[in-house]
């Protein structure tokens, strides 16, 4: 489906609305959460020199319960601070908010398992 405001997602290929509940300069993809390097300073300036894909790496908390996406660049590293949007994936979200549950920090956690933590494997 295609959408009068819209730009094609480059990493899943869906076609998004630009129109988005709950953000005023939607740039990631509702289905896949990815988005693309556009914004160098301000959110909607789309400036950037950088063609890189921002892949979704995190979602924090800010202000009254407001979810936000972590983007880092594939191409350059930097990262971006993004709102999500009503229609984002409930699923994904999740999941991004997961992944440092799933992936202890360092070698000694994950070899030692689930439960465990650095102090109780010292002594």
């Amino acid at each position: 489906m295609s959408f009068p405001r819209s730009f094609q997602c480059g990493h899943c290929g869906v076609d998004v609305s630009l129109d988005a509940p709950g953000t005023s300069h939607r740039n990631h993809c509702p289905s896949c959460l990815w988005s693309r390097h556009l914004d160098r300073n301000v959110p909607g300036d789309r400036k950037s020199g950088c063609p890189g894909g921002m892949e979704p790496i995190a979602v924090t908390v800010r202000g009254e319960h407001r979810w936000m996406l972590i983007h880092r660049c594939t191409r350059c590293g930097r990262l971006r601070m993004n709102r999500t949007a009503a229609d984002d994936s409930v699923l994904l979200l999740i999941q991004v908010a997961a992944r440092p549950l799933a992936t202890p920090p360092g070698p000694a956690l994950r070899a030692a398992g689930p439960g465990f933590t650095s102090a109780e494997q010292a002594g």
